[in-house]
């Protein structure tokens, strides 16, 4: 039963865990670190590892997506970012780079991303990454969905990620014909990725919109500020465990279609990324972590796509270091030459499953965990 607490004598509130808040419990075997998989599948897609990565122009240019891709990762590139509005953004992001502490930073963003998409250098980023040969998917809001979808569809993308802070199937407006989910998708011949959501009854709603993958999170951090501009905070723990029994009673009532889920907020190390799995996700959508790559291509800075908006923007403007923890390949799989858990990520996790006796991603899924603060 959901632990309720009275708030007062005319609300409760249902308590949520944070990942920090829980623990993975070894189960009474032990496995050979080399017997462990860590490889993921999303529709007719393989990847060696279950990443994902969020689309911020911070982390991820063409480049950097074949890059992970060939990694074996998910690079996702966005295509109302800094890459299809600038015909070379390196300048921008040396700029955006070399801010510092007392700079206007959220000011200078919504400036540079004032500038018009150009729907012909979606198509172009397109082409580039589809020549590293890799799974091609890009990034668009729920907002802008219907005007850049033949244009996204034409150029030829894999996978066709629609994510905002919050989405949901129904988004009810008297201004705007809104987007309908589930008529969308049920158009398309790709893959969908939705979301994110934040509760078992939009997991479910998003599930039933034919989606192949659920967002589960709004890439919360130490730079977000969803909390103190709209008091949206996610527990992701709970957040997870609760889209993952969505999952299964969505699997239930289809009689066999599984929506894989991908945990977006409070994922830093090694550790987050095992105790995100464990809770019930299929892969982690990794953002600040990989600007510590030498590719990033905003040179360790880093930000949310929310940091931009141009009314009410949501997210700080971090940096890193002065320099990388090193390059891509590193972060990913090491070796690591420091013991806080920001390389080697997935050779963390693949030993962490190892540690608790499971082979494969979907066994370990149902490993124990403990509340332990």
């Amino acid at each position: 039963m959901r632990d309720v607490v009275e708030i007062g004598l005319g609300k409760t509130a249902q308590r949520g865990y944070h990942l920090d808040d829980i623990a993975i419990v070894p189960s009474r075997r032990t496995r050979d670190v080399d017997d462990v998989s860590t490889s993921w599948q999303l529709d007719a897609y393989q990847f060696q590892i279950p990443c994902v990565a969020h689309p911020s122009d911070a982390t991820m240019s063409p480049a950097t997506a074949v890059t992970l891709g060939q990694l074996g990762g998910l690079g996702v590139l966005n295509v109302e970012g800094l890459w299809t509005r600038y015909e070379d953004p390196v300048k921008v992001l040396d700029e955006l780079a070399s801010l510092d502490d007392d700079a206007p930073t959220t000011r200078r963003l919504q400036e540079v991303y004032a500038e018009p998409i150009r729907p012909e250098l979606i198509a172009e980023r397109v082409r580039h990454m589809r020549e590293g040969g890799i799974t091609v998917a890009v990034r668009v809001s729920p907002q802008h969905t219907l005007a850049l979808a033949p244009v996204i569809l034409d150029a030829g993308v894999d996978i066709l990620v629609i994510q905002g802070t919050l989405v949901s199937a129904e988004h009810v407006s008297t201004n705007d014909e809104p987007l309908n989910l589930k008529e969308f998708i049920a158009d398309l011949d790709l893959p969908v990725i939705a979301g994110g959501c934040t509760d078992y009854k939009t997991a479910l709603h998003l599930m039933r919109t034919g989606a192949a993958g659920v967002i589960v999170g709004i890439g919360g951090d130490e730079w977000s500020t969803t909390d103190t501009v709209l008091g949206i905070r996610v527990p992701m723990a709970t957040a997870i465990a609760d889209a993952a029994a969505a999952r299964r009673d969505y699997l239930d009532e289809t009689g066999g279609r599984y929506v894989h889920l991908i945990a977006d907020g409070d994922i830093s190390t090694s550790g987050d990324i095992a105790k995100a799995l464990g809770c019930g996700a299929d892969a982690v959508m990794l953002g600040e972590p990989l600007s510590l790559a030498a590719e990033a291509p905003a040179q360790g800075a880093w930000w949310h796509s929310a940091a931009s908006h141009p009314k009410l923007p949501r997210g700080g403007f971090g940096t890193a270091g002065d320099d990388p923890l090193g390059s891509m390949e590193r972060v990913l799989y090491g070796p690591a030459d420091e013991p806080h858990g920001q390389l080697n990520l997935f050779g963390g996790l693949k030993r962490a499953m190892a540690k608790c006796g499971y082979r494969d991603l979907k066994e370990f899924q149902r490993v124990g965990l403990v509340l332990d603060r």
